[in-house]
């Protein structure tokens, strides 16, 4: 088919990119439930042949995650106990076969509030890295989720990889909704504590499918600090944690519901955390 495209390099799918209509795909998993019809609409642009666009490596300054890393790779990966949020969230995304197709960087792409891998990769800092004719640019993850459904991403720009620094610490993550798979959450988190001598070094936290995009919580983070590992859910306050969300109600739960619900999931994800913690 014409419209169906599916280079091998990086540099040849960036000069296709550009043109009018393309569409980028990248294991399909959201692409095709929101196709209306039973055929996709070209152009077309698949992105899953590119080698350097699939693995996880890690250089002196941190980890690259290519884009179209599946979640199913991102389970299997030997990565530190930070990342345990994220490989969690990998057993979170649909069921088994979206696992295998889906990708990472279509995830992010597709830019739903409800995103598994939104939370977790906001806790690790992640950035993101765009190609294109121009070359290549990085954002931080929060400035690239610009609202539901939208991103940053310019025309002719591809999501190449995503980059997370050097960090250290134990992750977890945890979502709510009405069933065990193929689920769209009513809320999740991700957290990443960092200890010394049983105390709190570092804390990130983050919240989805509560606000149009899935936020960092600074003030309960700062609030963290110097806490003790034991009971360290008992800090979770919803002072400080629901002001900071902007929940809509919708067929799966009310706003408030929506709002209670993440504060008692970072308890019991900051609790886990804790546990788990092990010193630097």
């Amino acid at each position: 088919m014409a419209d169906y495209l599916k280079p091998s390099t990086l540099q040849d799918a960036i000069l296709l990119a550009g043109r009018e209509g393309m569409r980028l795909a990248a294991g399909c998993t959201d692409l095709f439930p929101a196709t209306p019809g039973q055929t996709l609409g070209g152009p077309i642009l698949d992105l899953t042949a590119i080698d350097s666009l699939s693995g996880i490596s890690r250089s002196a300054n941190g980890w690259r995650i290519g884009a179209a890393t599946t979640w199913a790779a991102l389970q299997r990966a030997e990565l530190p106990p930070a990342f345990d949020g994220l490989k969690a969230a990998a057993k979170e995304v649909g069921s088994v076969q979206i696992q295998n197709a889906g990708t990472i960087g279509g995830n992010l792409c597709n830019a739903s509030p409800a995103a598994d891998g939104v939370p977790p990769l906001l806790t690790l800092n992640a950035e993101v890295e765009l190609a294109s004719l121009a070359g290549s640019r990085r954002l931080g993850l929060g400035e690239f989720l610009t609202g539901p459904r939208k991103t940053a991403l310019r025309a002719g720009e591809i999501l190449a990889a995503i980059h997370v620094p050097e960090v250290r610490g134990q992750g977890g993550f945890l979502k709510l909704g009405a069933r065990r798979y193929l689920v769209i959450s009513i809320a999740m988190v991700a957290a990443r504590i960092v200890a010394e001598g049983g105390i709190v070094t570092e804390a990130a936290l983050a919240v989805g499918a509560c606000s149009s995009v899935a936020v960092r919580l600074a003030a309960q983070e700062a609030a963290l600090l110097g806490a003790p590992l034991a009971a360290l859910g008992d800090h979770i306050r919803p002072d400080m944690v629901e002001p900071y969300l902007s929940p809509i109600p919708d067929i799966r739960a009310d706003a408030a519901y929506r709002a209670g619900s993440a504060t008692e999931l970072l308890r019991r994800v900051v609790s886990a955390c804790g546990t788990n913690a092990g010193e630097p």
